[in-house]
Formats: C-alpha cells, sequence, structure tokens
C-alpha cells in the first residue's frame, strides 16, 4: 500500500508534505533493516498502521499554530513524526526510553528536513518542559499513563479542546477507562480499512486527571 493512501484522506497536503510521506516507507524500510523498530509484518502495512494510523489524532484534533506536543514512548516515531509532518508549525518532542529508537527518530527528521521535531532518549517522568498535549499510541495502561504526566502541561490554551492527552488505544477498553472521565473517538467513523475498525482515540482533558 502506497502514501496514497494519505492523500485520500488528508487532500490538502502540500508538495513538501507529499514528498515527505512518500519518502517515509523507505527511511524506515532501510531503518529497520539495521535497528527493528516496525514488526515485520507490519512494515508491509506501513502506511495504513503506522502513518494512517498515526493521522488518526489529527481527525480529533487539528493543533493551532505554536502548540507544544509531547509524544511519550514514541518508539521510531509515532504518532510524532507523521504529525510533525501534518502540523509543521506545531512543535515537536518525541521522547523514549530505548535510545537505538531515538536514533531511528533523529535520522528520519533531519532526512525529512523537519524543524519541528526534537527527539530525547528520556523516561517520560524526568522531562521537565510544558506542553499542551501529551499524545502516546499505547504504551501502556492509562492509568499508569497518567502518573506519568503530572507537572507537564501549560495553563495557556488556543486549542479547539482543552489541553490534555490524545491516546491511541484498540480493543476493549471499558476496565482500563473505568472510573476515568475521558472522550472515545472512533477511528472507523473517519478511515474505511478494516484495521480500524477496533481502533480509538481517546482524549482526556488535564483538568480530568491529577496533572
Amino acid at each position: 500500500m502506497s502514501s496514497e493512501i494519505i492523500l485520500k484522506y488528508f487532500p490538502n497536503l502540500t508538495d513538501q508534505q507529499k514528498s515527505q510521506f512518500q519518502q517515509l516507507e523507505t527511511l524506515y524500510k532501510d531503518w529497520n533493516e539495521k535497528i527493528n523498530v516496525i514488526s515485520r509484518k507490519d512494515i508491509d502495512e506501513f502506511y495504513e498502521r503506522h502513518v494512517l494510523h498515526s493521522l488518526g489524532i489529527a481527525k480529533i484534533m487539528e493543533f493551532a499554530d505554536g502548540t507544544k506536543v509531547l509524544d511519550i514512548g514514541t518508539g521510531g516515531g509515532f504518532p510524532g513524526i507523521p504529525l510533525a509532518i501534518l502540523f509543521p508549525n506545531v512543535e515537536f518532542t518525541l521522547v523514549d526510553s530505548i535510545g537505538k529508537k531515538i536514533t531511528v527518530v533523529n535520522a528520519v527528521a533531519e532526512s525529512l528536513g523537519l524543524k519541528n521535531v526534537t527527539a530525547y532518549h528520556e523516561r517520560a517522568e524526568k522531562i521537565k518542559d510544558k506542553f499542551h498535549f501529551v499524545v502516546s499510541r499505547a504504551v501502556t495502561q492509562m492509568p499508569v499513563f497518567l502518573r506519568w504526566l503530572k507537572g507537564k502541561f501549560e495553563k495557556e490554551q488556543f486549542n479547539p479542546k482543552h489541553n490534555g492527552v490524545l491516546y491511541l488505544k484498540g480493543g476493549d477498553l471499558g476496565e482500563e477507562l473505568a472510573g476515568i472521565k475521558c472522550e472515545i473517538y472512533h477511528l472507523k467513523d473517519h478511515f474505511g480499512e478494516e484495521f480500524f475498525d477496533t481502533k480509538k482515540v481517546v482524549y482526556l482533558s488535564k483538568g480530568n486527571f491529577n496533572s
């Protein structure tokens, strides 16, 4: 599956953005030969399962210029790298506790000329900066994840939604989210591919947990 699937759902990309999305597969396939950041079975469905899935967040939240976003447990750069391509005037900080994955993130960002990406080999709890939003792709159970976010949020708000968390998750979330006030958005409402039938974006305003 080619990068055309991205254009199907995001038709208003600039030529530069189209080029950057097109380059992603080759870059990740090359890096995956050296450092396994994407499972072998998923690399063949790269644009659907990694790039488009990451961009599901953009269907729920269009970040305003100047927004600061933290991607926790980014792995090889998801969802942060695709979002950084889509929102060139938004500042993305990508963190992962595994150094070789951040090596890949830095190399990909440099190859694409992304000036809005900073990456750190660090545990989320150690990051001292403040952000408007935190994004992630199912790195851990939500109650654990929320404990990592203490003191991470900016007070100023200028986006359509209150500052908070946008979390990509799949499957049944009932038990995991019990007692947590959140909004759940189904990606099957935005993307027609079968892969998205069980995929969701969970949004939590920072006011609804101890941030």
